[in-house]
């Protein structure tokens, strides 16, 4: 038996020199605006700081060493993550930027040597950007209600429809489809299927891209609205086989929330850290923040929420890499992902509010916190199709009592406990019967 809260020496170096290159290097482009996401910041500004995370052996680490990566496992991930969560940018300069880790995982997982030698390679060096092309404005995420169809026509698959949130496309070389082709399957699981889309395919069109949370123009952000018209591709353009998108999903999926967690505990901490050092900082005709109670008492309870989230999402990596199936630990990925967008808007909105007018203005974090944390609560399923996933498998481990009263009714449990110490109840009345005779006796 063991149980170890350390990180090893080693790997803590490594952990140090994130913390350091964070502060140094990183968290100062996100004051630049636009500038490091242009095409010539992005080769003035991002790729000489990837060059030197490649250089640490830092850079893909979710990956296998046969992909790039350095096998590190999910319990070594999440405490990089934590480092990177901090800071949106992070990602990209680490190389595990969503949703391209997720694409990238799904064609190693999934692709002909074909399709790896044309998307993969470059998907893992950062040199193109791909999209995730999944829900869609009717259904959502529900892949019961995806109303997009590609239809074979001679050698190609023709795909019609549109989808919602498509992160990225417009910037994106490659869109990973999800559409139905088979409506009539028995299995509704069975009916659709993934398709690898060349962002420049006649009849791909972005709509309109959509920001998320509130300011800006009508028309601005990463998420992009796509119609697909008549978009004809190659019959190889089938990613795994056809049928299977719900099983690959839950494979892109089932990484793609832990690592969501991962960098939430990070936005957590980065929050509870702010709100700290203003509640040392700021004084009111009663002293300072930090000496009122009702403060100490937010501060308290923030700790404790996000420790508490943190020891979670470690032990649901240390499920992860033991058994080594996402499967085996639904339940666990479930309650992460549950309690990652309370904790963070409940962190997140007391930080703002201890800020005072200055914490729900734009010259301060918090207000893209807490909508950030609502877009967790959205992100690779709403948090109630992850409460239903949750309670089910708590729940199968339990079976039905048909008697009147709960074997756990206490006059029951008392009742039984007499039965099986009946020998020895006799004894104990027996002896105190005797002492009390004895007693008066003497008097």
């Amino acid at each position: 038996m063991a149980w170890d809260f350390e990180t090893e020496p080693e790997f803590q170096k490594k952990l140090d020199w994130i913390e350091d290159f964070m502060r140094e290097e990183v968290e100062p482009l996100s004051h630049l605006g636009v500038a490091p996401y242009s095409s010539l910041g992005r080769e003035k500004l991002i790729k000489p700081l990837q060059q030197r995370v490649k250089d640490q052996g830092l850079w893909a680490c979710h990956l296998g060493p046969e992909l790039g990566g350095q096998g590190f496992g999910q319990v070594k991930l999440a405490l990089m993550n934590e480092k990177l969560g901090r800071n949106s940018l992070a990602p990209t300069i680490f190389g595990c930027q969503a949703p391209d880790t997720g694409n990238a995982e799904i064609i190693a997982h999934y692709g002909t040597e074909a399709q790896k030698d044309r998307w993969l390679k470059p998907l893992l060096e950062g040199e193109i950007r791909s999209a995730f092309s999944m829900s869609e404005p009717t259904g959502g995420s529900d892949p019961l209600t995806f109303k997009t169809r590609a239809v074979l026509d001679g050698g190609q698959w023709v795909i019609n429809g549109e989808k919602w949130f498509s992160t990225n496309a417009r910037y994106a070389k490659l869109l990973v489809v999800y559409a139905v082709t088979d409506p009539d399957a028995r299995d509704p699981y069975r009916r659709t299927s993934i398709f690898l889309v060349p962002a420049d395919t006649p009849g791909v069109e972005i709509v309109r891209n959509v920001a998320v949370g509130a300011g800006g123009e009508i028309g601005g952000g990463n998420e992009a609205y796509v119609r697909y018209t008549d978009v004809r591709v190659p019959a190889d353009a089938l990613l795994g086989e056809r049928g299977g998108a719900f099983v690959i999903a839950q494979v892109r999926l089932g990484g793609g929330r832990v690592h969501h967690a991962m960098r939430t505990v990070g936005a957590c901490k980065h929050a509870l850290d702010l709100m700290c050092r203003r509640a040392v900082s700021r004084s009111t005709r009663d002293g300072r923040l930090c000496d009122l109670q009702m403060v100490q008492a937010q501060i308290a309870d923030a700790w404790i929420a996000v420790e508490s989230f943190r020891l979670l999402v470690l032990r649901t990596a240390w499920l992860i890499d033991k058994h080594k199936d996402y499967s085996m630990v639904r339940k666990d990925i479930a309650a992460i992902k549950v309690a990652m967008p309370r904790i963070y808007q409940d962190v997140a909105t007391k930080a703002a509010h201890l800020h005072g007018a200055l914490g729900v203005s734009n010259e301060m974090p918090f207000m893209h916190m807490v909508t950030s944390s609502l877009v967790m609560g959205i992100a690779d399923g709403p948090t109630e199709v992850h409460q239903v996933t949750l309670a089910r498998q708590v729940l199968k481990d339990y079976r039905p009592e048909n008697d009147l009263f709960p074997s756990y009714h206490i006059p029951r449990l008392r009742e039984e406990a007499e039965k099986r110490f009946a020998a020895e109840l006799a004894e104990i009345k027996a002896h105190y019967a005797d002492r009390r005779a004895q007693a008066r006796a003497a008097t």
